[in-house]
């Protein structure tokens, strides 16, 4: 099936920074999935470089908007591959093609009547490019860009926009996947219950010369937004080429909210006034924030998108902005989330489950995927994790489908989480020991390497680097290449005496991270210099800050060998770790399953009577008065999230 999935064009009057890479990496993982669903991608991104900005910003740099743009424009081609996005097609609306296009729709719109010469006169926001209304300001200002817009009056050309109103609250109300998710639908159905103005679509060139000239007034230049929406026309070959045939009944546009108007509006009633059909699917996500504030250039609070990469890696950038966006929704930034994503989600949870099982197949099984037992010998525990991973790829693939991506990551992160239950349950290494549960051990050796070939499927999309290299490690580079989305539902995929690298690291974990952004004016920021003193046994709340307190669930308890005060503890937070507790005396093995305490995740590993303890179980103690000791632990009251940070 043909799919057709753009990025907005990036106007290029400042750097690529975390905002584009978001809606980039979004539509780059978008476009991965389909085609591993098996459909014929064509993804697209570009730059917009017309307009007064542009110019105003080549003028500041002491440039010509030629020489600006092409300068601007490379960057983004450049930003590109260190995110491992690979598109189609990248595109520009000073090409020579795209401006020709756009004059003949311009000419063929204006022929029909849709185009007509009036005065305006209104409020102009020049950050936005367009005329606002007094219903879209707010304290008087525009909300994107924070200032007020100017009263202006002047004589240009407008699109009969209003004409196609009634249609175009039908289409929506008709499409309920037209404008995703339901909020945004919602937004554009409120702002279309009152009527719609026409739509303003050149500039004069006693104002502006950078921009596209009218066809049939050479004194004025084309708006931008009339200008730079024709680009996902021009980027297939409309009107006659092939892929404009074979593409456009199934686009699909990647947009911040931001530009939300210009898409779900202007755009569906400039493609009824030339007589095409709609794209199929708008797609709105919402803003990184950081302290709390939109990122903007202006406020001076931007990530850039190649500082991430070389501090943390370009999947786990992937990773951590698709897992921690619920689409649609504000999202906020900082450092410390990626760290801890990196170490807990990544290097911990599927990092070491990967390291552990190639380990334990190189060592039990001689480097190779065993053959397993026959389907009526499976286990309970078999069986369980067979239905979990066919569930879960049935669930990813409905998420990614949606664009929650979040959840499909959440729904992979449970089945890594029950295959690092799986290994502690079924003690490989305990049953290497008894010659006569070798057919048992090939069986567990063998779930565990096809659990994470079809994980290693379902990462593809979103972290293709890590799901090559787990491909790679288990044997199965080739295979990889042309699989697609249902060989995850299939058992059986690795063939038997598959030799497997158990050499490869997927995350290692990072101590130290980037400074976050500065805030924005007129938030207060945290002093760092000069400290005032601190009292004896004090600490600061930075020091405060480096703990890592976490919501933990205890899953297995036992009693450790030779000892009367330690229990080894599994605990969950969301990752499967071990714990030596010293609170054997107050609490038996059997009345701490189930229990949610709270733990310190980030405390360095220690070797407690030989067994490695990664975190610490808080308690309080109290001295009684007959000289016993009490120890409760600390829990939760309420229901909350396993791995919820605790502050």
């Amino acid at each position: 099936m043909p799919t057709y999935v753009t990025t907005p064009i990036y106007y290029v009057n400042a750097m690529p920074h975390l905002g584009h890479a978001y809606t980039t990496i979004v539509t780059d993982a978008y476009s991965r999935f389909r085609r591993l669903c098996g459909d014929d991608v064509r993804f697209q991104t570009g730059t917009d470089e017309h307009g007064e900005k542009i110019a105003e910003a080549a003028a500041k740099a002491g440039e010509t908007p030629r020489v600006y743009v092409d300068r601007i424009a490379a960057t983004f081609r450049e930003t590109w591959p260190l995110l491992a996005i690979h598109p189609d097609n990248i595109i520009r609306t000073t090409d020579a093609d795209h401006i020709r296009t756009v004059q003949d729709i311009l000419q063929q719109v204006h022929d029909r009547g849709d185009i007509y010469f009036s005065e305006y006169s209104g409020l102009y926001c020049k950050g936005c490019e367009r005329f606002l209304t007094e219903k879209e300001l707010v304290d008087g200002k525009c909300p994107d860009h924070l200032v007020e817009p100017k009263a202006i009056s002047e004589q240009n050309y407008f699109f009969r926009m209003s004409k196609y109103q009634d249609w175009l609250i039908d289409h929506i109300k008709s499409n309920p996947e037209f404008i995703t998710p339901e909020r945004y639908r919602n937004e554009v159905l409120s702002f279309l219950s009152e009527p719609l103005e026409d739509l303003c679509i050149s500039r004069p060139t006693s104002r502006l010369t950078w921009g596209i000239p009218l066809p049939f007034d050479e004194n004025f230049v084309t708006y931008v937004w009339f200008d730079a929406l024709i680009n996902y026309l021009t980027g297939i070959g409309y009107p006659n080429g092939s892929e404009f045939e074979k593409y456009w009944a199934t686009a699909e546009h990647v947009i911040a909210k931001d530009i939300l108007k210009p898409h779900a509006i202007y755009w569906p009633t400039m493609l009824r006034a030339m007589e095409l059909a709609p794209y199929e699917r708008l797609h709105v996500h919402g803003y990184w924030n950081v302290d709390a504030t939109k990122m903007s250039k202006s406020i001076g609070n931007v990530v850039r998108p190649k500082e991430l990469v070389d501090a943390y890696g370009v999947d786990t950038v992937r990773y951590f902005v698709l897992r921690e966006m619920s689409f649609g929704l504000d999202s906020s930034f900082s450092n410390d989330a990626i760290l801890t994503r990196h170490n807990s989600d990544l290097a911990n949870d599927l990092g070491n489950l990967f390291s552990r099982s190639l380990t334990m197949i190189d060592k039990f099984a001689q480097g190779m995927i065993p053959e397993r037992e026959t389907v009526s010998q499976f286990t309970p525990d078999d069986r369980e994790l067979m239905s979990a991973v066919s569930a879960m790829v049935i669930q990813y693939r409905e998420y990614m489908d949606d664009f929650k991506f979040h959840k499909a990551l959440q729904a992979i992160w449970e089945v890594i989480g029950l295959l690092n239950r799986y290994i502690v349950t079924n003690a490989p290494w305990e049953l290497a020991k008894n010659p006569r549960q070798a057919d048992r051990l090939r069986t567990v050796l063998y779930f565990l390497a096809e659990a994470l070939w079809k994980i290693a499927l379902v990462l593809g999309p979103i972290m293709p680097a890590t799901a090559a290299k787990m491909a790679a490690a288990l044997g199965m580079q080739d295979n990889f290449i042309d699989a697609v989305i249902d060989d995850a539902l299939n058992w059986g995929e690795i063939p038997v005496g598959t030799v497997i690298d158990k050499g490869t690291q997927l995350f290692p974990r990072l101590e130290k991270k980037l400074e976050d952004p500065a805030p924005a004016p007129g938030k207060q920021q945290a002093k760092t210099e000069p400290e005032p003193a601190l009292g004896e046994g004090l600490i600061s709340f930075d020091q405060f800050k480096s703990m890592e307190l976490r919501v933990a669930e205890i899953v297995a308890a036992q009693k450790v060998a030779k000892s009367d005060r330690l229990l080894k503890l599994t605990v969950k937070a969301p990752e499967e770790r071990t714990i030596v507790a010293g609170i054997a005396q107050y609490y038996s093995p059997e009345a701490l399953i189930g229990q949610r305490v709270i733990i310190v995740a980030n405390l360095k590993p220690a070797k407690l009577m030989g067994i490695p303890s990664q975190g610490m179980v808080l308690a309080a103690k109290e001295q009684l008065a007959d000289g016993s000791e009490k120890l409760v632990l600390a829990t939760i009251a309420g229901s909350v999230a396993v791995g919820s940070r605790v502050a």
